[in-house]
């Protein structure tokens, strides 16, 4: 984990600002946060050199592309020191698009998509069942995503 970084209220501007519209030219903000553009741009890289601003990316709907099934896979490891491989194993299955270490009723979760149920079905016994070091999983599809929102900025 890393160190809190300690933001001033322009950060934080700037940061609410990027939230609602990533695109948005340095001058622009800088306008409407009257402040210099310099001043954005020294602040922005201040900000990713403190690892509060991970990158930008575009965010693609995923079912335009024809990932209809969204699930959540819960895996228990045969024993601890099986994580790194299994993990390893996970990142070159690239329907598996987020993975996490838990506490609770098991070793990881991760996220997948797959174009269909039988697709999630194949995906999970011939992809990920069949890894070394698993020992058995459970998965929950998704219906609907309500919330889906970033990490509130405090004043």
């Amino acid at each position: 984990m890393s160190e809190q970084y300690e933001m001033d209220h322009l950060e934080k501007q700037i940061l609410k600002e990027l939230q609602d519209n990533g695109r948005r030219h340095f001058q622009e903000l800088a306008r409407d946060l009257d402040v210099s553009g310099g001043t954005i741009h020294v602040r922005y890289a201040k900000l990713k050199e403190m690892g509060v601003i991970k990158g930008s990316k575009v965010i693609i709907a995923p079912e335009t592309l024809g990932y209809d099934v969204c699930a959540f896979i819960g895996i228990n490891l045969k024993s601890a020191d099986v994580y790194q491989i299994v993990l390893d194993k996970l990142r070159e299955i690239p329907e598996v698009i987020e993975a996490h270490y838990t506490t609770g009723g098991y070793s990881i979760f991760i996220k997948v998509y797959a174009h269909t149920t039988q697709g999630l079905y194949e995906l999970l016994v011939q992809k990920i069942q069949s890894i070394d070091g698993v020992l058995s999983t459970e998965s929950f599809i998704s219906l609907e995503m309500p919330i889906d929102r970033d990490i509130p900025i405090s004043e």
